[in-house]
């Protein structure tokens, strides 16, 4: 059985190192800048005119003659809650420790062109989008890609991806890393955990994506400005570290970081590597998770939805994990990240327990407490909205009759993730995500004509 386990590890460690490699990161940020150049930069030429259709029109209700089936927020609030997850907090740290700061340069480069590219996803899923037998509106890549671009086998394999992946990466990876959390903070044994989060998520989840939307739509903006208010009540503590982490991030984005800590030997295509795909794993833009949930939104056109896409972006990396990278940063934590001495012994942090250190070091006592909290609601409103993706990915395959049983299995295995030992599984469901990406970029470019052409109309006729 271990021969068989190690076999199975070997076989994904090598698909991984091409899914995350350095051809995948560069498809995926050049689709961005395709669609930046295309449109002549719109994230930066409109992006006033994205915020006032956006942050501030999140409590504005759609007109009643929209097509849809939740608000645009909700179905943000959707999105954002599986992108705003552990990735903001333990992914920012891994990349600083794995890449040096430098990392969270290329991070926002990521992120620069990532909006435009979760634009033209948005855009599309609801350009393509379709009604369900029960009579709900449905879409994502898997429908653009059928739809638009005729290829249903293709279709068919970015659907049994999203399926696949969504029980690792949307569901047994979230609920282990808050038992971690809660177990080393609070001392709650991660069975406990285990269950309450089963129950919870089982609450919400069996009553479908109007109760899910209805959900994040409150968790989300409440769990986002704890978690930031946390990080600036930090960052005002030191303040005078802070030009000194921006001159970090900037000089080793450019040269190999400082022989200190962990990453003695860091060099600038490591940092741009990991930066990239840190990014990419934390907003998602390419991988083609958040159009599901876009495509129920009630919107009297295409591009309107699309820049909620950019707005998602934003406020994940742009902001959120620029908070968590200034916090690990300013307090000097970055310092003591994990490696092994002359004598062979570990020391030293990484992940979310690199983030906590650089808590608890800004603002002793509470520090922890905050990132523990942050990531028991970053990864539980993951859960939700991963349930969803996943549950439409087998709904495109099987039709909508599975959707009950696809929830009665998700419930489960929150538990088992919370009380298992899961690094296969972590590594085969980010696998498995990263291979979503693919089918779901031919999609995108194949059918950036019809992104360019609804983007022209929009400003033309809509913005008038």
């Amino acid at each position: 059985m271990l021969g068989f386990v190690n076999t199975v590890a070997e076989i994904n460690d090598f698909i991984n190192g091409l899914v995350w490699g350095p051809y995948m990161l560069v498809l995926l940020v050049g689709t961005g800048i395709y669609f930046s150049f295309r449109t002549n930069f719109l994230q930066v030429r409109r992006f006033g005119f994205t915020m006032k259709e956006t942050l501030m029109k999140i409590f504005e209700k759609p007109e009643a003659s929209e097509e849809g089936d939740i608000t645009p927020f909700q179905a943000l609030s959707t999105a954002l809650a599986a992108t705003i997850g552990t990735g903001n907090i333990a992914g920012v740290a891994t990349a600083i420790a794995l890449g040096g700061p430098g990392a969270i340069f290329w991070m926002w480069v990521s992120a620069f062109f990532g909006m435009m590219t979760k634009f033209a996803e948005v855009v599309l899923a609801i350009q393509y989008r379709e009604k369900n037998e029960e009579g709900s509106w449905v879409g994502g890549p898997m429908y653009y890609i059928e739809k638009g671009l005729g290829l249903k086998w293709l279709a068919v394999i970015f659907s049994i991806f999203g399926a696949l992946a969504a029980f690792g990466i949307g569901n047994m990876v979230q609920s282990n890393s808050v038992a971690a959390a809660l177990d080393s903070t609070f001392n709650i044994p991660p069975w406990i955990t285990g269950i309450a989060l089963a129950v919870g998520a089982g609450a919400v989840i069996l009553g479908g994506l109007k109760r899910i939307a209805a959900v994040t739509e409150k968790v989300v903006p409440f769990m986002a400005v704890f978690y930031m208010i946390g990080a600036l009540i930090i960052l005002i503590l030191n303040i005078s570290g802070i030009p000194n982490a921006f001159a970090l991030i900037f000089a080793n984005a450019f040269s190999p970081a400082a022989a200190a800590g962990g990453f003695a030997g860091a060099v600038v295509m490591q940092a741009m590597r990991r930066g990239v795909a840190r990014g990419v794993f934390s907003n998602e833009a390419g991988l083609g998770s958040a159009p599901i949930a876009h495509a129920a939104a009630r919107t009297d056109h295409p591009v309107r939805q699309g820049l909620w896409g950019i707005f998602e972006v934003f406020a994940d990396t742009i902001v959120i994990c620029t908070l968590t990278a200034l916090t690990i940063l300013s307090t000097g934590v970055w310092q003591k990240v994990a490696g092994v001495n002359e004598l062979g012994v570990e020391f030293g942090f990484t992940g979310a327990a690199l983030t906590t250190e650089a808590f608890n070091t800004g603002l002793p006592g509470p520090g922890g407490i905050i990132v523990a909290v942050g990531i028991l609601f970053f990864a539980f409103s993951t859960i939700l909205s991963w349930a969803y993706y996943g549950e439409k990915c087998a709904e495109h395959l099987f039709g909508s009759k599975v959707n009950k049983i696809y929830r009665l299995v998700w419930l489960p295995l929150i538990f088992v993730g919370a009380i298992g030992n899961l690094e296969l599984i972590w590594d085969i469901a980010d696998t498995l995500n990263g291979l979503m990406a693919i089918p779901n970029l031919v999609g995108l470019l194949g059918l950036s004509a019809v992104v360019f052409k609804l983007t022209k109309e929009f400003f033309t006729t809509k913005t008038n």
